[in-house]
């Protein structure tokens, strides 16, 4: 299961639990960024269809009806899931009584930051670039970790890894494991 499912799965426990989790206490308890706390909370109310309001004594959030967390199992290069969750979603929703903790198995998209200068490798990139930084920098969103290394490696152009330095670390372990399996 990947992190970004624990993360949302632990933010519904806290809020069906009456906790008033927010997007601090989120980016705390799994050390993340507070926009990336943000963007799952974005994922939880607007792509799950969760009834999330803001409690500004408690500062935290909570559920303004009942709302359990469809089931839909997905296999991690699946990249377009949205038809299950809107069934599962209205399963759910028909019995909340019935699935109020439930668990869900799907995935979010892993971000990235690149810098990239060649302008035709941005454009053979665009698949996966969802914004230019003020920077330089492109914001990259990818469900597929393989593939987007793949697309990384297949360019003929210089890409350095910005965040997170788990991708970056993982590009630079497969390099050296193909240049130690074909030297001379």
């Amino acid at each position: 299961m990947s992190s970004a499912n624990l993360r949302i799965q632990w933010l519904h426990r806290k809020i069906a639990d009456n906790s008033y989790p927010n997007a601090k206490r989120l980016s705390e308890r799994f050390g993340i960024s507070h926009r990336q706390a943000q963007r799952d909370i974005f994922f939880l109310k607007n792509k799950l269809g969760a009834p999330l309001e803001y409690d500004y004594r408690r500062r935290g959030f909570y559920y303004a009806s009942p709302f359990a967390l469809p089931v839909a199992h997905i296999a991690d290069n699946d990249e377009n899931f949205s038809d299950v969750l809107a069934a599962a979603s209205a399963e759910a929703t028909e019995a909340p009584e019935v699935a109020d903790r439930t668990v869900i198995q799907t995935q979010l998209p892993y971000t990235s930051v690149v810098r990239v200068e060649d302008k035709l490798a941005v454009l053979e990139l665009q698949p996966y670039i969802k914004e230019r930084n003020k920077d330089g920098t492109y914001l990259c969103e990818f469900h597929s970790i393989e593939k987007f290394m793949s697309a990384i490696l297949a360019l003929d152009a210089d890409i350095r890894i910005i965040k997170p330095d788990w991708l970056r670390r993982r590009l630079i372990h497969s390099a050296e494991r193909i240049i130690r399996n074909n030297k001379e």
